[in-house]
């Protein structure tokens, strides 16, 4: 099998797995070496849906021990089958990277023969990468449960961020669907990979200190930082039975006691028949969207669990966002004056964000905020208004306030919008290389000097752009003027 028909199959195999973000580092490029890493995240670029393309998602290979009832790649599947050897994908990222094609690399895998071995696989790869072609591009890699402790430490400091997938809610849940996996498996290299990068930044902050009583020395080689951009994990939802106040509660602890960056929530998606899952084909993207605004709570908006949600009502409002419902469970504390009001309660007004709080501390020291000034500073002032006073003038006039009242207000179902997996026109899940879109492409001719084709542009789809056809499509878009002032200046 060669490489095209291995990219298309684990490419495609890879699009389940939503834990992929922005990469939460800075580190330059350095001469002789290839690639960036930027903190406001390495997503450049767009595909016509909306959806990022700058991540090579790929899987090391789909080939698979386990035979978990929810997962496309189980052992008792029929489907095609395919692995890369770590210099094949390796070249592959680089070859992609020269184009401009992505910015990084996420590299999960199923688990072929073993842990340890689907590890060294990816040590492999990505040490051919850091090492041999020297990217220092971003690379998020997946730390396969049941992994020994060393090839761990060895994979995290290749990788910028790693993540263990949780899978399910529960012990019980992972029992049913993936028996041959728990929860400690889950947990130990989590629980590793957050006290390595502790012990790391610990190491750091005293060699820069100088605080030692030996002689100074230079090492001959820097070591890479363990994990820089912190660990994530994901989680399924919909397949088994737990409530939406199990879920945040088990994120909530994930947050506290393993330090994590990110806890994702991925919306069941049929793929098999199987007795143990669900016999449903709705996929429960609006109580996906709820958990993610909940989450978003708790980690920038100060929240606590039990404030969003309790025991009595253990279902996210799918017609309401979780700071909205909690805004009309304590009108109490409403309306609230934006001149005058601290920072925690400005966090909690329904339509204004971590951002605009800040916004309006700031601004308030210089005039009176209104109507007009809360507008400029980009608050969603026809949320917010029902909860605020400007100046001592309650800005929500002609609304009921009642719960029941700016419930009505409020409430309303959530748009999908025109792009992403709430678009009715658009499939569910993540694009893969290979599928086309609405926006036109030309086929990739790149020919090298001798006439000969590139070997690496049969693996790439028809919709990528080549470099070459971007000096024609300037030409184009700067019309017949264009063209003459052009060529004048090559003349010159």
């Amino acid at each position: 099998m060669d490489v095209a028909d291995k990219l298309e199959i684990l490419a495609d195999a890879a699009k389940y797995d939503v834990a992929c973000t922005s990469s939460g580092i800075d580190r330059d490029a350095q001469k002789g070496k290839l690639g960036n890493t930027l903190a406001a995240g390495i997503c450049h670029s767009f595909s016509a849906d909306g959806r990022c393309i700058t991540l090579l998602k790929v899987l090391m290979t789909n080939v698979c021990v386990y035979d978990c009832a929810y997962c496309v790649n189980r052992c008792s599947n029929e489907v095609a089958r395919a692995a890369f050897k770590p210099r094949e994908l390796a070249d592959l990222t680089i070859g992609f990277y020269r184009r401009n094609y992505v910015e990084g690399l996420f590299l999960s895998s199923g688990v072929i023969k073993s842990p340890d071995y689907t590890t060294e696989l990816m040590i492999q790869t990505l040490s051919i990468l850091r090492f041999e072609h020297g990217f220092r591009g971003y690379i998020h890699a997946k730390a396969v449960p049941g992994t020994s402790p060393e090839l761990v430490y060895q994979l995290g400091h290749l990788a910028d961020r790693m993540s263990v997938n949780m899978e399910l809610p529960s012990q019980k849940s992972l029992q049913l669907l993936a028996p041959e996996k728990n929860k400690q498996n889950i947990l130990a290299p989590m629980k590793q990979i957050k006290e390595n990068i502790a012990e790391d930044k610990d190491t750091r902050a005293i060699m820069r200190k100088h605080t030692t009583y030996m002689a100074e020395c230079t090492p001959k080689k820097k070591t890479r930082a363990f994990v820089p951009a912190g660990q994530s994990t994901q989680m399924i939802i919909g397949a088994t039975p737990e409530s939406d106040y199990h879920i945040l509660n088990l994120s909530a602890s994930l947050y506290r006691t393993l330090s994590l960056k990110r806890v994702f929530f991925s919306a069941y998606l049929p793929v098999n028949d199987d007795a143990r899952l669900p016999g449903k084909d709705a996929i429960e993207l609006n109580r996906e969207h709820r958990l993610y605004q909940a989450d978003w709570l708790l980690r920038f908006y100060r929240f606590d669990v039990n404030e969003i949600i309790d025991e009595k009502h253990p279902f996210l409002d799918p017609l309401l966002d979780p700071k909205a419902n909690w805004a009309i469970n304590n009108l109490d504390s409403f309306p609230v004056e934006v001149n005058t009001a601290p920072l925690d309660m400005l966090l909690r007004v329904p339509g204004i964000g971590v951002r605009g709080a800040k916004l309006i501390v700031r601004a308030r020291k210089h005039s009176t905020l209104r109507e007009p000034e809360l507008r400029k500073l980009g608050i969603a002032y026809k949320r917010a208004r029902y909860f605020i006073t400007c100046n001592g003038t309650y800005a929500g006039t002609g609304a009921d306030f009642s719960r029941e009242g700016l419930r009505a207000q409020l409430a309303a179902p959530i748009q999908g919008g025109r792009h992403g997996r709430r678009a009715d026109r658009v499939i569910p899940g993540q694009m893969s290389l290979f599928e086309q879109t609405d926006t036109p492409g030309p086929r990739i001719t790149r020919p090298d000097a001798l006439g000969a084709p590139d070997p690496l542009a049969a693996s790439v789809p028809e919709w990528f752009r080549a470099p070459g056809q971007m000096a024609a499509d300037k030409l184009a878009i700067l019309g017949t003027p264009g063209r003459e002032r052009i060529s004048a200046k090559a003349s010159a």
